[in-house]
């Protein structure tokens, strides 16, 4: 069984780094300076509400109270083509390929969409001034955002709200690729 961080070492590695007393990190966390000093010494083990304290006195997310580094950690995130998932639709001729992973579900999510000769793709509005964005790989689409309609053709891109009905067709002569995110704004 694995150990559980040295939590107290962190924090006093992180406080020496940042050049702050006790004093000073007792005054920006909330958190007395002796319960402070047993935490540093590993006599007490914190709450995870006292560990969120002390991350924002010394201005660092925490897990840098658990991994002993006030780095922020990098994202290196790969989904293999044989795990992307593939939506079923309603809608005849169109492919849905879901690139974002799960965890960016009503965030920021990443598809790839084919369509079939004369294929459409209808949707209701998303959250309020949620945005998508689309790039033609191959052919030509037909997209309509609320009034809005245009036609883009390989290589054009567009960014709309999509917080009103809209839709994407294929309005070439063959297959129709296109990429598209969309970005929710639940604020």
């Amino acid at each position: 069984m694995d150990q559980p961080p040295l939590i107290g070492k962190n924090i006093q590695k992180i406080r020496n780094s940042q050049n702050l007393t006790l004093n000073v990190l007792s005054e920006r966390s909330g958190v007395s300076k002796a319960m402070l000093s047993q935490i540093e010494s590993n006599k007490v083990n914190p709450t995870i509400a006292t560990v969120w304290k002390i991350s924002q006195g010394l201005g660092v997310e925490v897990h840098a109270l658990l991994e002993g580094t006030d780095e922020p950690k990098r994202k290196f995130s790969i989904n293999r083509y044989e795990n992307i998932v593939t939506l079923d639709t309603d809608e005849e001729g169109v492919l849905i390929h879901v690139l974002s992973p799960l965890s960016m579900v009503e965030d920021l999510e990443l598809y790839m969409l084919t369509f079939e000769l004369g294929a459409a793709l209808r949707s209701d509005p998303h959250f309020p001034n949620s945005e998508e964005f689309i790039t033609v790989i191959k052919g030509q689409v037909k997209v309509t955002a609320g009034k809005n309609v245009t036609e883009l053709k390989k290589g054009d891109f567009i960014a709309y709200h999509c917080d009103v009905d809209h839709s994407i067709e294929n309005s070439g002569t063959g297959k129709t690729v296109v990429h598209m995110v969309v970005r929710y704004n639940k604020s």
